[in-house]
């Protein structure tokens, strides 16, 4: 059994068998509109579940992670990875004694404003917004939770608690943490300014989703065709539970696909207890006494939620091999060239006749134009941004589009 199998049980544990270091859900810092407790359910529990009924995370099904969505129906969706990134983190939340409702939370939004057409359509749209203060699709997730949903009477957003809204926003440039913490002072935009980390459960989920990524775009990229596993040979994480795979199993040489999937369940678990049993050394070593103890530290140390630097040189290895091979292939980059060109055609068409967008941004276009057809393709799935696009121009762009 691998060392990881049970949780270990720090000195000190809190209520609900979280370690000291965890995020107490009755220590939360409260949301930015003041709110009764969600008793019987804790404010995480309520952050988790405002995430999944809303209309954003709704539209994830529909939106572009490396194949664009109308290119097959078993290629993964940024609502099908955040599941994954989710079930990732929560398995190493309960390792490491950690809050599991609050990394549930966090994976579940932490891509809700991604564009559609992934990372094309956020390069198109932050080349469309350089002027008037560009597009990253982390700080679009915060302004979506904070502002764009439209769910209740007394605030605009999904009124999260701080520290779910602190792990949404992944990185933040200089000059927009400023303007944050001048709008929220101590807030989200803080860490970006003093140095320290955000919460263990935020860091946790910015490895479940690099590890996550590893392992589905491996499999799509073979599905597809785009990856040959000739050209994965060499790589050390991949070749050792290859063979480990073929040793246990000879029979599935003749079953591609299974021993593929037998291979990539092994090297995510690997991933998973290498980050667990790295991290669990380094917090048994720093004890921070609290979990604000922990954000103070990486000022000195960096992220403590971790994998070890073998880990991280084999996995940075596959990374640059599969954005060679894959993320670079002629036949994707030939379907994210047509992407970026939908998303800059439709910022052209709004931002010419901003009568066309919906009454709802319709009125923001008022306060600010540019901001606003942002928000509107912003929010738009890959199919529903080629229902405009054809409407708007008359050109189908991609065969087969679905109007």
């Amino acid at each position: 059994m691998h060392p990881t199998a049970g949780p270990i049980d720090p000195p000190g544990l809190l209520a609900g068998g979280l370690a000291p270091w965890a995020s107490d859900p009755t220590r939360s810092r409260g949301r930015r509109h003041p709110e009764p407790p969600p008793a019987p359910r804790t404010e995480h529990q309520r952050d988790r579940d405002r995430i999944v009924h809303s209309t954003a995370f709704r539209r994830l099904v529909y939106k572009t992670q490396v194949f664009i969505n109308h290119e097959g129906d078993l290629f993964r969706t940024r609502l099908t990875h955040s599941l994954e990134v989710a079930q990732i983190s929560r398995s190493m939340a309960r390792l490491l004694r950690l809050n599991e409702d609050l990394v549930e939370a966090i994976a579940l939004a932490h891509d809700l404003g991604h564009t559609p057409f992934g990372h094309a359509g956020q390069d198109a749209l932050d080349a469309c917004m350089a002027p008037h203060g560009g597009f990253e699709h982390n700080l679009q997730s915060l302004r979506v939770v904070d502002r764009l949903e439209q769910r209740y009477a007394a605030f605009d957003g999904l009124n999260l608690s701080f520290e779910a809204r602190e792990g949404i926003l992944k990185r933040c440039p200089r000059a927009t943490a400023e303007r944050l913490e001048a709008e929220e002072p101590g807030g989200v935009g803080r860490r970006f300014l003093d140095g320290t980390q955000p919460s263990l459960e935020a860091q946790l989920v910015n490895l479940a989703d690099e590890i996550a990524y590893n392992a589905h775009d491996i499999d799509d990229g073979v599905r597809a065709g785009l990856l040959q596993v000739e050209q994965l040979q060499g790589q050390p994480l991949f070749d050792r539970f290859r063979a480990q795979a073929l040793a246990a199993h000879p029979a599935l040489t003749q079953q591609p696909r299974r021993w593929l999937a037998e291979t990539l369940r092994h090297m995510l678990s690997a991933q998973v207890y290498d980050v667990v049993d790295h991290t669990r050394a380094t917090l048994a070593a720093l004890a921070p006494p609290d979990a604000d103890a922990a954000r103070a530290l990486g000022r000195e140390h960096g992220p403590l939620v971790r994998a070890s630097a073998d880990m991280r040189r084999d996995s940075a290895s596959l990374k640059r091999l599969l954005f060679a091979a894959l993320y670079r292939h002629p036949q994707v980059t030939a379907m994210t060239d047509r992407a970026r060109g939908v998303v800059r055609e439709l910022f052209e068409a709004y931002m010419g006749a901003p009568q066309e967008l919906p009454p709802d941004h319709a009125a923001k276009a008022e306060r600010d134009l540019p901001r606003a057809v942002a928000d509107y393709i912003a929010g738009m799935t890959d199919r529903f941004a080629l229902r405009e696009h054809h409407r708007l121009t008359g050109r189908r762009v991609f065969d087969g589009d679905v109007l």
